[in-house]
Formats: C-alpha cells, structure tokens, sequence
C-alpha cells in the first residue's frame, strides 16, 4: 500500500488567488457556524480564474480557514472498497443507499480519520468518523475501524462487506470558505492526483473542483456560479481517479467532467508496497 506523502508537484500552502481578502477564521469557528456533517452537497468544476470573481465584495459574509497561517491544506485520502469495486459500482449506478469507505490523513495536523459517507434515499450525505491513533494503518481495517464499520452501516440497514482492501488514493490541495451566516460550507481542492498500482492521473493545474454543503437550497455562491455560467457537475474524485486509471471502468457517469479536467494517466515509478490493482 502507498503510503500517503506531500506531493512535490502541488502548489503551496497558499489559497487560491481571489480570497486573499475574505476574513480569516478558526476551525473551531467553522465547526461553530457551519459543521454540516448531516447535508447536501453539490459539485463544480470550474476555471481557477473565476475564483476571485466568485467571492468579489463578500468580505463581509465570508471567511476562509486559516491554521497557523496557512489557508491551504494537504489531503491524502485512501480509499477501501470490496474486491469487485462494489461501492464505485454502486456510485457509478445511482443507488439510492450507498457508502464509501476511506482512510483521510490531514498532513499538515498530522491528523489521521476513518470516514464512513452515508447516501440517504433523499440523496443527503452522512458522515461518520473517528479520530486514529498516531501510526494506524490507513490501508486496512483494524478491529476499531472495523467495528465502527459495522455499526455505522447496521443503523443505516446496510450490509457491512466482508472484505475491504486499498482500491486508490487521492491526494489535493484544499481551502475551505464559510459564509458567516452559517447558511453553507464551500471547500476549493487543487492540484489532485490520483494513484492505483503504479499508475497516475492528474487534474489539470488550471481547474478547480468546488463543493458547496448546505442544508438547504441553492446558496449565494451557487447563484453567482449560475451567474458565471456554471453548472453542477456530476464528479467525484474517487469515482474519477478509479476509472481514468482502469480503462474497463469507461463509460461511466462522470466520463464527460473528466475529459473537461482530467489530463491522461501516466506510469510512475511504483513504491515498495503499491495500492491494491497492479
């Protein structure tokens, strides 16, 4: 398994340019105002330049998280599926109830999560976690994790898989803006690469993939994306990271937003212990 490490090619720990003048805030604050564990979510891919039309003149309705200066932060997710891929296929079909499975290392904190999501059946996103301890495996269940697991999909009355291994690993670049009233939570990621075997996929350096997490309807930075002339887009990074790196995964879902973002994957040097699928 490729353990998670900064990408030398991501930019630095700088937000996108055009919300350099929006209000700095804690995540304690943002977990105050906006936690949005239990919500909607709705994706754009969008130019990195519209960013700063996006947010012109909302200084005082939005911040963006800062720690320790910084307001760009590291991920590195590794995700775990069945043998035959059964929640990418669930995905890829629209089941109504569907989880994903993955491992989520905040490598600027040092800070290591298991993450279930949760698709309820009035398409609502459910995240459950627990914290690791330092020096946990992220590419396979632990009897912790695995307990957790099994709890979180029984309250959901979803059938906990017998195996899980490490299917692929994202690593990005993200800032996270928060409108103050509380109304939405809007995370920028950048810079993603996507690894399986001793393969690579990257987005191109000029797009940004922009989420936006609200409990309600359409938000004021969904209307002024609509205003600029963008639309939601049906992506996501696990989803596309798999099937650009496995040519018999084509034809799904999200095959048009890749070839608007996706450049061509290519080989890489693999690493000792490379991710399940080589």
């Amino acid at each position: 398994m490729r353990t998670p490490s900064p990408t030398p090619v991501l930019s630095p720990a700088t937000a996108p340019s055009g919300l350099d003048r929006l209000h700095p805030v804690s995540l304690a604050e943002i977990n105050e105002r906006a936690a949005l564990v239990t919500r909607t979510c709705r994706k754009y891919l969008l130019p990195a330049d519209l960013v700063p039309a996006l947010f012109d003149g909302a200084e005082d309705a939005f911040g963006v998280l800062e720690i320790d200066g910084r307001t760009s932060f590291l991920y590195s997710s590794t995700y775990l599926d069945t043998p035959d891929l059964r929640t990418f296929h669930d995905h890829r079909q629209g089941r109504r109830l569907r989880y994903k499975v993955r491992t989520r290392s905040y490598v600027d904190t040092g800070t290591t999560m298991f993450e279930v999501k949760l698709k309820g059946a009035r398409g609502i996103t459910d995240k459950v976690r627990v914290e690791l301890p330092p020096g946990s495996p992220v590419d396979r269940l632990t009897w912790r994790t695995r307990d957790f697991l099994d709890r979180s999909l029984s309250r959901c009355r979803l059938a906990p898989p017998d195996v899980l291994r490490p299917s692929a690993v994202t690593d990005y670049r993200r800032t996270t803006v928060v409108a103050l009233s509380g109304e939405e939570r809007v995370t920028i990621d950048h810079g993603l690469v996507g690894y399986r075997g001793d393969w690579e996929v990257r987005m191109r350096p000029n797009v940004v993939l922009l989420e936006v997490k609200t409990r309600g309807g359409l938000t004021t930075t969904e209307r002024r994306l609509h205003a600029l002339g963008v639309r939601e887009a049906r992506f996501s990074k696990y989803a596309a990271a798999l099937a650009a790196l496995e040519p018999d995964l084509r034809g799904n879902r999200w095959h048009r937003a890749m070839g608007h973002c996706m450049d061509h994957p290519s080989r890489v040097r693999p690493p000792k212990d490379a991710v399940a699928g080589d």
